[in-house]
């Protein structure tokens, strides 16, 4: 069995997942990588390397659950454990449920819940017998807040999190911990795509608007939710189980946009 703690990710290629990865490396963790096959892997793996971390890359798509099971064998062929895993990638289209097509709907159900579900089975298999482990589900504001323009990726975010709760209970007993977490708007590819019509000005716009609404004022830097994951990973979490964590700048908890508190209270609230 590998001395060193292991971790698989995946959408590791991804801001999140490739930010997370290397915050394990960073922390004594090798990393099996979970990615869609591309070269964008490359740039993760050589700052695991240089973290002084030895990784796993398993190319695929996690529509195919023959892959994403393929990956845990190929885990503990080679090192024998699996610590931590990160239910991190995700899909989505923006559309509405007046014209989402049922190949969206479901692709989307498969790479956001159906593959998190059974990598959780596969992973807390080999957890068992180990008597600890965590596993991390990276959900969303939305699963709690609908824009009414992604109905299978916010129906799927809401499951993720009920599938966290039932998880928890079922494992808990065995040592395993399993949490998710809530990130709001972050500065990723899929962040930022969220214009409809691909027009740059309009995702200004779109952006500038959530903007209004985080009491932060920005963004998040994917290695902001990627330091929470690790955090929640580490033992000084280890009586964290069976919950949300959201990590949203404050979007969630507050309700009107700082241009109409400007309005209000001029003095309180500056225009910038």
């Amino acid at each position: 069995m590998n001395e060193r703690p292991v971790a698989m990710i995946t959408g590791a290629a991804g801001g999140i997942g490739g930010e997370t990865a290397v915050r394990f490396a960073e922390r004594g963790y090798d990393c099996v990588l979970l990615a869609l096959p591309s070269d964008e892997l490359e740039p993760v793996t050589s700052r695991i390397e240089q973290a002084g971390g030895q990784f796993l890359s398993c190319l695929g798509d996690l529509t195919d659950l023959k892959y994403a099971q393929s990956a845990v064998e190929q885990c503990m062929a080679i090192w024998g454990r699996i610590d931590v895993l990160v239910n991190n990638a995700a899909w989505r289209e923006i559309t509405t449920m007046r014209k989402i097509e049922l190949a969206s709907w479901e692709k989307t159900l498969r790479v956001c819940l159906t593959a998190p579900a059974f990598l959780s089975r596969w992973c807390a298999e080999q957890m068992e017998p180990q008597g600890r482990g965590v596993i991390i589900n990276v959900s969303s504001i939305q699963s709690q807040m609908a824009a009414g323009i992604s109905p299978a990726y916010v129906a799927a975010k809401g499951a993720l999190d009920s599938l966290t709760y039932e998880l928890a209970t079922l494992y808990g007993p065995a040592g395993i911990r399993v949490l998710s977490i809530n990130p709001g708007a972050i500065d990723t590819a899929m962040g930022k795509d969220i214009a409809v019509d691909q027009q740059q000005t309009t995702a200004d716009k779109i952006r500038q608007a959530s903007e209004e609404m985080i009491p932060l004022r920005r963004w998040a830097h994917p290695r902001e939710i990627a330091r929470s994951i690790v955090m929640l990973a580490s033992d000084d979490a280890s009586y964290l189980t069976g919950t949300s964590i959201t990590v949203d700048g404050g979007w969630k908890q507050q309700c009107s946009p700082y241009p109409i508190k400007h309005l209000q209270l001029p003095d309180e609230f500056p225009a910038e």
